[in-house]
């Protein structure tokens, strides 16, 4: 016999305010509704754990901020409360484990999925960073972890490229919660494939996920008897639909299902990718902050919820189940030990500290104290120093300037489609010189501390030429280290003809070797601080072929001089060309930062 796949559920509106973090959830269950009081026996409750966009933070930071071990102690708070008020819980995660935090990244995050076996996951999207590295790795993952990892939208290839019918996840997962039977099924975002290095999805077929979502809810339907459907997303969340350049994401998830058999059949969506917290005021987000309250997004009858990033806070979603409809009682961003600046510029707690799990403390230690040595394992060397002391990289181009543009622009063309022509490096982002001698990764977080993504778009000759006309007149820390190009700038086009062009203040002979052609393309290197207007760059977010490749500049410098284990300075000399050339007063100068008084 067919089985039905709901009975009857029809989502309904949040039940009054949503209260923030720890404001009532006591002994008297303060979260639960007067209907669901009422109802008695007819009303069950659960709760849904979530978080997202872990990158790699097993450990906490340098100021005490978050971390798996009071995590941990949040959620199993969270877990007594919710028992003790009859009810049952499930933890999920949104997925992007991988890639972040050096002392991870070097372990393969071993030490993360040994730690969200500790918490208790339950289940996990799978996020793009999970193939930053091979699928033997992501394999060796999925065997340490205790829960499911799922994508219903991934599928694998044949030995001649071809789509087959085999999922390379389980699409779904039926959780038994209290009484009542949820399938849960797992999304990943279609833009995997383009910010990843291809040699790593190459056998896997990507599917859209609002087309998957109606076959696995038919295959549900066809052999399960549930009474929800929830969504686990590693997609993202773009307010009212609004994705840009990204993939759609959750919003366009929930609304995909209007006027199909199965609108108002999806109850909630679980998300991640976007790494914002989804509390909302009318259609955009709210100015949310830690410890206030949290009012999730619902479109089509579908909530939808995400948490931040990196374990900054833990989701509370409380859902009461009455006589076959479901509703949201209460919902919270638990911030767990996130600090902030008191008057006396001191760090203080924002909320009440809590404490670690010591059995998470324990397990994870040994991890984190071999990272600490990893960071400190030579990688490389080098013959001579790498110039990046702030009077020098702000006034001029160096070998290490070089380096990185090198570095970066190298590893793009390995791992992506286009073959970089030339890089750009503001010199804000070089933050200390290498000394002569063995370099360790510790040395590269030095130099490039702040976590950036390395990013490229390609653009056309045109476009180049006015991207250029404005960063290369830039100073300060917006003095771009530029290769390799033959170009020369002229400094004070804008002071001698404030109607100057773009071609007047750049003069472009080539880009990578290649002649330079205004209706040619050109691919550049970049990192995504630059990208999005960091030092008055101009913004390239939106560009049409603009790829943030979501690997950190330090990984990629890292692995540079891992494939290089032996730098010669020279080699990098900017006197041996592939520079620009800067001009002011018809005189050549270092740069376009005119000289102290």
């Amino acid at each position: 016999m067919k089985k039905t796949l709901l009975k009857g559920l029809v989502a309904t509106a949040v039940l009054g305010a949503l209260t923030a973090c720890g404001s009532d959830n006591d002994d008297n269950h303060s979260y639960v509704s007067k209907a669901c009081a009422d109802a008695g026996e007819a009303c069950t409750i659960f709760t849904v754990i979530h978080t997202n966009d872990n990158h790699g933070r097993f450990w906490h930071n340098k100021d005490g901020e978050y971390g798996m071990a009071a995590r941990k102690t949040a959620i199993d708070t969270i877990r007594d409360e919710v028992e003790r008020a009859g009810g049952d819980s499930i933890l999920l995660s949104g997925g992007d484990i991988n890639t972040g935090v050096p002392e991870s990244d070097m372990q393969d995050a071993v030490p993360d999925f040994i730690g969200m076996g500790l918490l208790g996951y339950d289940a996990m999207a799978v996020g793009n960073h999970e193939f930053d590295n091979p699928l033997t790795v992501l394999d060796m993952q999925a065997n340490i972890a205790k829960f499911p990892m799922l994508a219903a939208n991934i599928y694998k290839k044949d030995s001649e490229g071809n789509p087959t019918e085999e999922r390379y996840f389980e699409p779904y997962r039926v959780f038994e919660i209290n009484g009542l039977q949820v399938a849960i099924i797992g999304f990943t975002t279609v833009d995997t494939p383009k910010v990843v290095s291809p040699d790593n999805v190459a056998s896997l077929h990507f599917t859209d996920p609002k087309v998957e979502l109606q076959n696995v809810m038919a295959e549900i339907e066809a052999n399960e008897e549930v009474d929800m459907v929830f969504a686990l997303t590693h997609m993202g969340h773009y307010a009212n639909g609004q994705h840009g350049t990204e993939a759609p994401g959750d919003v366009k998830l929930a609304r995909s299902l209007e006027g199909t058999k199965f609108d108002g059949k999806l109850q909630a969506i679980i998300g991640g990718h976007s790494q914002n917290p989804v509390c909302m005021e009318g259609d955009g987000y709210a100015d949310f902050k830690p410890g206030d309250e949290c009012k999730p997004d619902q479109q089509n009858g579908t909530y939808i919820m995400q948490a931040h990033e990196w374990g900054k806070y833990v989701g509370r979603a409380d859902f009461e189940y009455i006589n076959g409809e479901l509703s949201l009682a209460s919902y919270k961003l638990i911030p767990i030990n996130l600090k902030e600046e008191n008057e006396n510029e001191e760090l203080v707690f924002i909320t009440e500290e809590i404490e670690q799990d010591q059995l998470v403390v324990d397990a994870l230690q040994h991890y984190q104290d071999l990272g600490q040595e990893l960071l400190d394992v030579d990688i490389s060397s080098t013959d001579g120093k790498l110039e990046g002391d702030r009077n020098v990289v702000r006034a001029q181009q160096t070998n290490l300037g070089q380096l990185l543009t090198r570095a970066y622009a190298d590893w793009v063309t390995a791992n992506f489609e286009p073959t970089v022509d030339f890089g750009v490096m503001n010199s804000g982002g070089i933050r200390d010189s290498i000394a002569e001698g063995t370099i360790s990764y510790r040395d590269v977080l030095t130099v490039q501390p702040f976590a950036n993504d390395v990013a490229f778009v390609t653009m056309t000759g045109a476009e180049v030429q006015d991207y250029l006309a404005n960063v290369a007149v830039k100073t300060g820390g917006g003095m771009p280290q530029l290769y390799p190009m033959e170009m020369n700038v002229t400094c004070d086009a804008v002071e001698i003809n404030p109607d100057a062009t773009s071609a007047d203040i750049v003069q472009i002979a080539s880009l990578g070797g290649r002649e330079f052609k205004l209706d040619d393309n050109y691919t550049f290197s970049l990192i995504n601080f630059s990208a999005k207007g960091g030092d008055d760059y101009p913004v390239v977010t939106a560009h049409a072929n603009y790829i943030d490749t979501q690997r950190s500049d330090a990984s990629v410098l890292r692995e540079y001089f891992e494939k290089n284990p032996t730098i010669k300075v020279a080699d990098y000399a900017p006197a041996n060309g592939g520079h620009p050339k800067f001009f002011r007063g018809g005189a050549e100068v270092d740069s376009c930062a005119k000289p102290a008084n």
